[in-house]
């Protein structure tokens, strides 16, 4: 049985179909167990006893959510045990995630197809891009948070790599894999 995160894009906990307990409901009569979620940003635990591939889920789940609750963003996985690897590669060394610091992990549905090499450089330079985890499908990055201005990070991202991408903050993956159960 392997055991997945689903990491949806474009979850708003104030529309009252996105709010975590309709998102478990749909997992739940989808068969999935040991259903759970982890904060109110579309990011939904559990487990698959029939062993169905991770692309093959990513269309139920999307057909589901879509047809139940009315929801159009996408529907990105990953295992426990490959965002595991990714925290066991240490992706963002010895730099911390706080109020002044963001580390971002980008998902990306699939590896970006072509590759961009070099990795692009956003034009902010409160925005640093690390590097792209392979493995994980990953882009990850550090954004400052101590100017006046925010750039549109995620905009930019979104042209870069496609609009089949989810950021989540690395605090948000670490809590992710502390919930999850080990395979």
């Amino acid at each position: 049985m392997t055991r997945y995160c689903a990491l949806l894009r474009g979850i708003g906990p104030g529309n009252p179909n996105m709010r975590n307990d309709k998102l478990r409901g749909v997992f739940q009569d989808l068969g999935f167990t040991e259903v759970a979620s982890v904060l109110a940003s579309g990011n939904i635990l559990f487990a698959d006893p029939a062993g169905q591939p991770a692309h093959a889920l990513e269309r139920r789940i999307q057909e589901a959510l879509h047809t139940t609750l009315g929801i159009a963003g996408g529907t990105i996985l990953r295992s426990r045990g490959e965002l595991q690897d990714l925290a066991d590669r240490h992706p963002f060394g010895e730099r911390t995630h706080g109020k002044s610091t963001y580390l971002t992990v980008t998902f990306c549905k699939q590896h970006p197809d072509p590759f961009p090499e070099p990795l692009p450089a956003p034009p902010w330079p409160e925005v640093t891009v690390l590097g792209y985890d392979k493995a994980c499908h990953a882009v990850l990055a550090v954004v400052d948070t101590t100017g006046t201005r925010t750039p549109d990070f995620m905009r930019w991202l979104e042209r870069e790599f496609g609009t089949d991408i989810t950021t989540r903050t690395w605090l948000t993956v670490t809590r992710i894999l502390r919930r999850l159960p080990a395979e």
